[in-house]
Formats: C-alpha cells, structure tokens, sequence
C-alpha cells in the first residue's frame, strides 16, 4: 500500500474533490495524511484519513474571505479579483504552505502527492526535484481547462470555440492579450518562485497543467473543446460521482418528485451561496405559476428559513430545502438550475439532467459556455437573471427533448469512465516502482 499526502488551497470548492477521492484511496487500504485547512479536520479524519492543518499563515477560511480582505470585496469579477486571490492567496501562501508540505514529508515519506489546480506546491516541486528523488506529482482537475491553446480562445470570457485558420489567429491574440493582462501578476508569481528557488519560465497559469506528473481532468472529453495542443500527462478520468445519501430522511414531500409534474431543481451550490437572492429566489418567482415541482437546494442549514423570509409567501409548488443529497434527488429531475459551479454541472450531467446556467464569475462563464457548447443546456450569460429570463430559458429546457438527448449522450460518455480507478492505478503504479534516493 502507498503512502498519499492530499493537499488542497482551503476552500470548500477546491477540498470537497480531493476529500472524496481521499476517501475512496483510504477504502483500498492506503495510508493517507489530508493536508489543507483546519476547518476541513473533522471531515478528514471522519474518510479514516490521518489530517495536517496547513501553517497558520496559509490556513484561510474561505467563508471570511472578504471580511479578512474587505478590498476584495471591492473588485469586479474577472482578472482584477483573480490577481488579487492570487497575490493574497495561492501565491500569496505559497511559502508557508511549501515549508508545511516538506515538513510533513520529512515525517511522512509519501510515495504520492496529490493535489487540487491551486495547490501551487505541486508545481514547485516539480520544479525543484527530479522525479526520482520526489513523490509522484499528481493534479486534480476540478475546473474547465484553462491552459492556453491555439484551438481555443483565452480562458474567462466564456467565448466559444470555432474551428479554421481565421479561428486559430484569434486564440493566439486573446491569449497574447490574456498574458498582457495578467503580465504584473506573472511577474509577482515569478519572484514568488524564485524565493523558493526554483525558475517559473512559462505562463503562471498553464504550469500547474505542464509541472506535474500526471494531470487528471474530473471531466470527459465530450464535455471539453477539442485541443490538438495538450500535454502528455494530461489525461481524461470522467466525473467524480455524487456522495452517498443513504443516510438522508426523506422530507415528506419526497414522493411529490415521482407524482408526475416536472421537477426543477434550483441550487447556487455550496459555496456561493451567502445570498440566495442571485438565483434561488429569482428562480422560485419565476416558476411560482408553472406546473412544475420547484426543489430549491439552498445547501446550508438556515436556507429554508432564509428563502421564507424573502418570499414571504412561498409558492405552492415549491419546496425548500437546505442538503439534500444530489445522487437521491437528481435521477427525479427534469432540469436543474445552477450558477455554473463545476462540481454541481458534473453531476447533473452524470444523472443525464439537463442545465440551465447563470454564472458570470470565477470560472463559471467557462462552464456555462461548455454546456452551451455541448448543448446540454441554456446558458444565460449573467449571474443576476430576471424573472423573465429565468422561466423562458427553464421552459425551453423543458419543452425541446434536444436538451435532455444531450444530456443523457454526456451521462452515458461520462458511465464509460471510473476516475477512482485511474486514480489508484497511478498510486498502485508508483509502490511497484523501485525510486532512486527513497
């Protein structure tokens, strides 16, 4: 059996996907130290994992993000935010969360580390080891790809993909004008590796893609632009299925999902959800007169509570909800409504449910522009819908099969695939390998 070092940026998006993969490595027997937040402690040791908190320095709370950082707070969506989340966090973190991570293997001798897309001390020790003398280097990917290619357009503005010279000439221009953007923080990523003693001699967002040993997309390839330029190492694993619910009580109105109206589902997941005001209330008003079920999955304990209070009088045909297991309520849904977190897409794609897509920040607009790509969804290219717009765009969902065919040809692409198993053959992989130093 290996010994796994897990390590993840501290944010629930980032975690959630390390932390179920862990779990599935500690059920075949392998030793496994989860290395990140504090705050994630108990739910490490409850997968059977041994946890280490990262430094003091790097051990954020993602929830407190913008009370921590009220400047944060000020900047729009987009590259302005992302270089501060970078400088203040992944970067920003970097040598503290380095100097846990080898201090840990001092202790721990991993024969594998495993990380998430912002867990930069992958990269660094790529960097800074030959393969023979370090663990094997393994990445996560739980985002859209965003490693700059000639058949694709900069990533971030959710631009689709066309296909021609004319199209190639574009991408190289969006992505020299993305690199001229981002030109100061490549050059603060650049001195922050360097004061760790390594060199950063390509674009700060494609070196978590190309300094690893293997990159493992937590997607299929039908759900990703076609990319003639890509790494090696980078492989396609499929999608990481729902967490049990065989412990959820069903409410008393679970037998509505099976009475024959179609089922919406509604959910902002579970870490932009502060405001339900961005689209479970919107939505829930604008379905209020359909003959439809509305579920609204607020993923957090006071959602119920809260949703009753902006709406004062909940409609007839909704029901709240504050968890509720995605594998039990997905395979009753018509549709699901989502701000276009890649988790949450993933799995309604995996159930064959069909997307409607409001998103506008971090990587969002990617997502949605993917499942307007595959076209297994509406994509409402704004993170605020109106009414209106909300039940248009779910009635066309409804109405055209076209959305649900779609779907189901992803979820049947996505049922060829068993990321856990690609995963524990690479780990089974490296204890058969004799390694040079260990």
């Amino acid at each position: 059996m290996a010994k796994v070092i897990v390590g993840a940026t501290p944010f629930q998006g980032h975690v959630s996907p390390v932390l179920t993969v862990a779990a599935d490595l500690v059920g075949r027997g392998h030793e496994v130290v989860v290395y990140t937040g504090s705050r994630f402690e108990e739910r490490a040791l409850a997968i059977g994992a041994r946890f280490r908190a990262l430094p003091p320095e790097a051990d954020l709370d993602d929830r407190m993000l913008d009370t921590v950082f009220p400047a944060r707070a000020t900047l729009p969506p987009g590259p302005a935010q992302l270089s501060f989340d970078f400088e203040n966090f992944f970067l920003g973190h970097l040598p503290a969360q380095l100097q846990g991570l080898l201090a840990l293997l001092a202790e721990f001798p991993a024969d594998v580390v495993l990380g998430e897309l912002g867990f930069w001390s992958i990269p660094v020790l790529s960097l800074a080891m030959a393969p023979e003398e370090r663990p094997t280097l393994v990445t996560l990917g739980s985002v859209p790809l965003l490693i700059q290619s000639e058949d694709t357009p900069a990533f971030g503005l959710g631009v689709l993909p066309t296909s021609g010279q004319e199209a190639r000439a574009r991408n190289r221009a969006m992505n020299a004008e993305a690199r001229q953007i981002f030109a100061a923080l490549q050059t603060f990523g650049e001195a922050t590796l360097k004061e760790l003693g390594v060199t950063l001699s390509e674009y700060l967002f494609d070196a978590p893609f190309r300094r690893t040993d293997h990159y493992l997309q937590l997607t299929v390839p039908g759900f990703e632009y076609p990319r003639s330029d890509l790494p090696a190492h980078l492989r396609f694993v499929g999608t990481l299925p729902p967490s049990g619910g065989n412990d959820y009580e069903e409410p008393a109105w679970w037998p509505e999902l099976s009475a024959g109206r179609p089922v919406v589902v509604v959910t902002q997941g579970t870490v932009a959800n502060n405001d339900l005001n961005d689209l479970v209330i919107p939505t829930v008003r604008a379905l209020a007169d359909l003959d439809v079920l509305v579920v609204a999955a607020t993923a957090r304990e006071d959602g119920p509570a809260l949703a009753r209070q902006a709406l004062h009088d909940v409609p007839d045909n909704v029901r709240l909800a504050s968890f509720v297991p995605f594998d039990r309520l997905l395979p009753h849904a018509d549709a699901l409504v989502t701000n276009g977190g890649y988790g949450g897409v993933q799995t309604a794609l995996y159930h064959g449910v069909p997307l409607v897509v409001a998103g506008a920040s971090e990587d969002k607009p990617e997502v949605a522009a993917r499942v307007e790509w595959t076209g297994t969804g509406v994509n409402l290219r704004t993170s605020t819908p109106g009414i209106t717009e909300l039940r248009a765009a779910v009635q066309t969902v409804l109405n055209d099969p076209g959305y649900r065919s779609q779907a189901r040809v992803l979820a049947k692409e996505i049922g060829q695939y068993d990321p856990f198993d690609a995963i524990a053959d690479i780990i089974d992989g490296t204890t058969q390998t004799c390694r040079v130093g260990r």
